[in-house]
């Protein structure tokens, strides 16, 4: 089943001689449960390409569509709604609230939601994220590893359309990085979560199903990972 539809989709910057295209006629779909790798050198276009396919930016043109929905064409109070209910993020730097505990930092998009966390998932979660011993802690309190891995839950924590990962290992060590991505995996396999992940690491593309390729804001290849 489909969950990602983009249709010819355009971001300008500047205009005239200072015009960049940050991302060209770009499509490509997503069937629901897929994980994607999106690659490419600095500049390619993936981070914009993320933010645009989680309602963080507008495009110039084209469509977004999102278990059927036209992203783009909800007023700004329901693509509010959207990026809460529909999208998980989860960043390089984790963007956690550091006055709220590893809990309160989880539940943070239901509880913005007026909705009561259903507590079996969100201690399920907690359990397969190896937080169990750790939920009262402030962000600072835990390692790098750690605070991603609350980011993780937190973007899970919706049970979302879509997770977005932009370099989600960037800056942790290895060890740490191997076992983001291993939850990851996991997520996908266990929630039967769609991914889709930013990297410019060629070996973690190699954990997705599919590798999309961009290059000067265009789609140069598009393949199914027979390695994994």
């Amino acid at each position: 089943m489909e969950i990602l539809r983009v249709e010819n989709l355009c971001k300008n910057y500047g205009k005239g001689e200072t015009l960049v295209k940050a991302l060209d006629n770009v499509n490509f779909s997503v069937e629901k449960g897929e994980f994607i790798a999106i690659v490419g050198s600095s500049g390619s276009g993936k981070s914009t390409l993320l933010h645009i396919l989680g309602g963080v930016d507008r495009p110039t043109s084209g469509k977004v569509f999102v278990d059927g929905v036209d992203v783009y064409e909800l007023n700004e109070t329901n693509l509010a709604i959207f990026r809460r209910r529909q999208v998980g993020l989860i960043y390089q730097f984790y963007n956690l609230i550091p006055i709220l505990n590893i809990k309160e930092n989880i539940t943070l998009p239901i509880l913005l939601d007026n909705k009561k966390p259903d507590e079996k998932y969100l201690n399920e979660l907690i359990e397969t994220l190896g937080l169990s011993k750790r939920v009262k802690h402030l962000p600072n309190e835990l390692s790098g590893g750690q605070q991603q891995r609350v980011s993780i839950g937190r973007a899970l924590m919706n049970r979302p359309a879509l997770l977005l990962a932009d370099e989600p290992t960037g800056n942790l060590d290895s060890k740490a990085g191997r076992e983001i991505i291993e939850l990851l995996k996991l997520s996908n396999q266990k929630y039967k979560q769609t991914i889709i992940m930013i990297t410019h690491d060629h070996n973690l593309a190699l954990c997705a199903d599919r590798i999309i390729t961009l290059e000067d804001g265009k789609i140069i290849n598009d393949e199914k990972n027979e390695k994994k």
